[in-house]
This record gives C-alpha cells, sequence and structure tokens, in this order.
C-alpha cells in the first residue's frame, strides 16, 4: 500500500534539537512503515478466509476493505489535532497502541467468530495505521541532513512496500494453511488469533521503543497554516487539486480492489485452480512488483516528466487489466500480477501534480488528496457488487474504468489551469 506523503510546507525548514546519530531514529521509524504495509496487506489474506467462514458473498466480504480504508477519511484530521498538540514522536506511540489494541480484539472475534466484531477490530487497527500516516512521514524528514529528506522517504516507503510483499506470503502460511473441511466456522476463525496477538505484541514493543527512545523533537510549522488562512482563498478553484483528489480515489480503489480479490481470483479453475493457501503466494508477487516498481521509477522519473510517466504506466496497467479480463490460465495470472509493477508510481506522481503550484494552500491541498484514500473503501465494494452478478473474472473492468481516468488525468487533467481568485 502507499504511504502518505509527509505534507509540504512553504516556510523556513523546521527547528531541530541537537543530536548527533538518527540512524537509531532512522530504524524505528522505517520498521514502523513496514509494519503498517504489513498489516494493511493482510487484509488481502482475511477477505478469502472470511468469507469462506461465514459463507459471504463478494459484496459483503468487501466490507473489510471499507471498514478499514474509510478510517483514513475518519481519523485523518483528528489525528492532525493530536500532532498539534502532542508532537510527532507522542502520536506514533499512540498510533502503534492503537493498532496494537485493534490487532487483539481479534481475539473476543475469533473465540465467537463474529464477522462484525472482526470489522471492529479492524476499523481499530486502521485508526491506528491512519495515525502512524499522519505522523511518521512528515516526521522522516528532519531525521538527519534536509539535503538527504527525499532519499531517506524512499527508503521508508520501500520497506513499507517490503511489509506489502511479504504480508500475503506469511498470512497464507499462518491463516490459510489451517483451514480443512470439517472444521466449525469457530474453529477455522481461531486460526487467525495466533497471527494478530503475535502482530499486537510486536506493535506495542515498537510502542515502548518509541516512547523511551531520544528522537529528534520537531517544531510545528505553522506560517505556512497562518498564511493559507488569510489567503482568502478555495481550494477547489484549482481543478488540477480537485481532478488530483480524484486520481488518488481511483488509483488507490483500483490498486485495494484488485489484490483483494486475487486470491479467490487465482482459485478460479479457469485461472490457477489453486488452494487459498498457494494463491496466497502468487498475491506476494503482485505488492512485491509494486516495491520493485519504486526503485525503478525513483531513476526514471529523473528525465521523463511526472505528468507524461503517470499517463504512460496507467495505460500500461489499463491494457494488462483486459488482458487477463479476456484470457485465462498462466496468461491471466501474469497480466494481473505485472500490474503491480506499473500501479509503483501513481501514487507519489498523482499526489506530486494534484499539489503543483498552490502556495500557501499546499498543506490544504495535501490534507484533500490523503483523504482522497477513502477510494480504497468504496471501490472493493463497488467490484464486489459486480462480481456477485457478473463473476469475479470479468469484475475488473471498474479497475480499467479508474485506469482510463488516471491515463486522462496524467496526459491532461494534471496540468495547473486555474487560480484562485482574491
Amino acid at each position: 500500500m502507499p504511504a502518505l506523503a509527509a505534507e509540504p510546507m512553504n516556510t523556513k525548514p523546521a527547528k531541530t534539537v541537537p543530536f548527533t546519530s538518527n540512524s537509531g531514529a532512522m530504524a524505528i521509524v522505517t520498521t514502523i512503515f513496514f509494519m503498517w504495509g504489513l498489516i494493511t496487506v493482510l487484509n488481502d489474506i482475511l477477505i478469502p478466509h472470511l468469507k469462506a467462514i461465514f459463507s459471504l458473498n463478494y459484496t459483503q466480504v468487501m466490507m473489510v476493505q471499507f471498514c478499514f480504508f474509510s478510517s483514513y477519511f475518519v481519523f485523518a484530521f483528528p489525528f492532525g489535532k493530536i500532532v498539534e498538540r502532542i508532537g510527532y514522536q507522542k502520536t506514533m506511540v499512540v498510533g502503534l497502541c492503537t493498532s496494537g489494541i485493534g490487532a487483539l480484539l481479534f481475539l473476543p472475534a475469533a473465540l465467537v467468530a463474529s464477522f462484525p466484531l472482526f470489522l471492529g477490530a479492524l476499523i481499530v487497527v486502521a485508526a491506528g495505521i491512519t495515525g502512524l500516516q499522519v505522523a511518521a512521514n512528515p516526521y522522516v524528514s528532519i531525521l538527519g541532513d534536509p539535503a538527504s529528506a527525499s532519499s531517506r522517504l524512499n527508503l521508508a516507503q520501500a520497506l513499507n512496500s517490503l511489509g506489502t510483499t511479504i504480508a500475503p506470503y506469511v498470512g497464507g502460511i499462518l491463516i490459510l494453511s489451517n483451514t480443512s473441511i470439517g472444521r466449525t466456522a469457530v474453529q477455522e476463525a481461531h486460526s487467525v488469533i495466533l497471527p494478530y496477538v503475535g502482530l499486537a505484541g510486536v506493535l506495542f514493543i515498537l510502542a515502548i521503543g518509541v516512547a523511551l527512545s531520544k528522537l529528534p523533537q520537531m517544531l510545528e510549522m505553522t506560517e505556512a497554516r497562518n498564511e493559507a488562512a488569510h489567503a482568502n482563498s478555495r481550494i477547489w478553484h484549482y481543478r488540477h487539486t480537485m481532478l488530483g483528489a480524484l486520481g488518488i480515489f481511483l488509483y488507490v480503489g483500483a490498486e485495494v480492489s484488485i489484490g483483494s480479490f486475487l486470491v479467490n481470483y487465482f482459485s478460479q479453475s479457469e485461472i490457477g485452480g489453486f488452494s487459498a493457501q498457494t494463491a496466497a503466494k502468487f498475491v506476494s508477487l503482485y505488492w512485491g512488483g509494486a516495491m520493485v516498481g519504486r526503485f525503478i521509477g525513483s531513476a526514471v522519473l529523473r528525465k521523463v516528466q511526472a505528468g507524461v510517466a503517470l499517463g504512460s504506466v496507467a495505460m500500461v496497467a489499463c491494457v494488462l487489466v483486459m488482458t487477463s479480463m479476456m484470457t485465462t490460465g498462466h496468461v491471466a495470472m501474469a497480466a494481473i500480477i505485472l500490474v503491480g509493477l506499473f500501479n509503483s508510481v501513481m501514487f507519489p506522481n498523482i499526489f506530486t501534480l494534484g499539489i503543483a503550484e498552490l502556495g500557501p494552500l499546499t498543506g490544504e491541498g495535501s490534507g484533500l488528496l490523503i483523504a482522497a484514500i477513502v477510494g480504497g473503501a468504496i471501490i472493493p465494494v463497488a467490484q464486489g457488487a459486480i462480481a456477485d452478478r457478473i463473476g469475479i473474472h470479468h469484475a475488473f473492468v471498474l479497475p480499467v474504468l479508474c485506469y482510463l481516468y488516471i491515463i486522462y488525468y496524467g496526459f491532461r487533467g494534471s496540468k495547473p489551469a486555474k487560480r484562485i481568485v482574491a
């Protein structure tokens, strides 16, 4: 999953307290990036597991993603206020503890085999991860020389991608390998207890580590916000920003929706005919492609304009999804897995293009784009409804439509066209 970009500010560099080495602090914070990537993509394993346990249709089971990604919209702004009140380090502690509590709530949900309780636990987990997103991204940028801030953010996001890559593989072993015919729903539900209680333990240990660490402190940057407050302007007057928010909504929705269906998709007899556990290993390739693509994209984007790159990769992704829809077997599998590679650079490009030329409204524009991640809640449910009616194979028409819009945004819609009128 994409990590939220650090909120840009048109102001002087943030002041920090003196420190001698940031290697320990960087190690702690990048571990947080890794953990939220792993936890987020574990949903792709939970979906087929809970679908089988509770005999859900695709629309119903996609409530997993709806509850999880709705938290970005619901909790992002409150956590922004928390950051202003208690600072970045303490907010990271709060986020880790909140996610840890949510992971522990999987225990009662599994013991009574209750789908609503699972959804409630996911909401708490996601609330904590939202707090981590809001606090950790801007914090990474101050852990060292400002000139290398971009490099540190790329490293942290690469660790996030590593988490998303191994999550399906590990989740398949710990959760899906324990399923068998003849077991009751309660017995099947118990397979999530060990991995999520283990995650809770790791999250609490990380919270203690962050709390006890002497991390460099960051003074809140308010000059740009104050400037924006007196600009007497409206963010929605910026057409490229509003279209960019829609782009983030559709991109995250398409990426999450594809990942959510892959285990069930690869289990179809005409596609792969694999067991759920085997199919989960192939899902790792989808998310691993995004990690590889980030390293390739960091080099390519030095020579190619962001809009052109975005439109080009979206065009390839669109063709790959259509190829998977029109074929079967290994060709259909390979095509949909390769989409992950071309998804990799979409989020940072849409984000960068969306906040271009906003001046003092850059922070407000960033908040709007971050809230648009709620697309990860809406699009999977919509694709689930389509799959229930026309089948999972052709339900991928929805991501195709999403990529068609991103093609338009990359080549045309991302060009700044209107400034605010005072």
